[in-house]
C-alpha cells in the first residue's frame, strides 16, 4: 500500500505540473483486511515495529484526503489476472471485468 501511495502522490504532481488538478480522495483498493486496519490505526503494536513506517506514511496520506481505502474481495482482484494462475471460470470473469469479451478476436 505504501508504494502504490507513493505512486498516487507522484501521479498527482504530474497531472497538477499539466494543470490538471484532481481534488478528491484517489481510491486504494485492497484485499488485506489487516493492511488497511494497520493503516487506520493510530495505535501500534510490538508486532508491527518493522511495517510502522509505512503504515505513517499510508496513514498520512489517508488523514491528509490523498488516497481513500478500501476493501476488495480476494474474488475480485482484478491484479490476479496479471500475477496469478487462474482457473478458467475466474479468468473470464476478470477479462469481462476489463471489458475483454473475446481475447482472441482480431482488432
Amino acid at each position: 500500500m505504501a508504494a502504490v501511495t507513493c505512486e498516487l502522490i507522484w501521479l498527482t504532481g504530474l497531472l497538477r505540473s499539466l494543470g490538471i488538478h484532481h481534488t478528491r480522495p484517489m481510491q486504494l483498493r485492497c484485499d488485506s483486511q489487516s493492511a488497511l486496519y494497520l493503516a487506520q490505526n493510530p495505535v501500534f503494536h510490538e508486532r508491527t515495529k518493522h511495517i510502522e513506517v509505512n503504515c505513517h506514511f499510508v496513514r498520512d496520506a489517508l488523514v491528509k484526503g490523498v488516497i481513500a481505502t478500501s476493501h476488495v474481495s480476494t474474488s475480485d482482484q482484478l491484479a490476479d489476472l496479471f500475477i496469478k494462475a487462474l482457473g478458467k471460470r475466474q479468468f473470464g470473469f476478470l477479462l469481462r471485468k476489463l471489458g475483454i469479451y473475446d481475447p482472441h478476436a482480431l482488432t
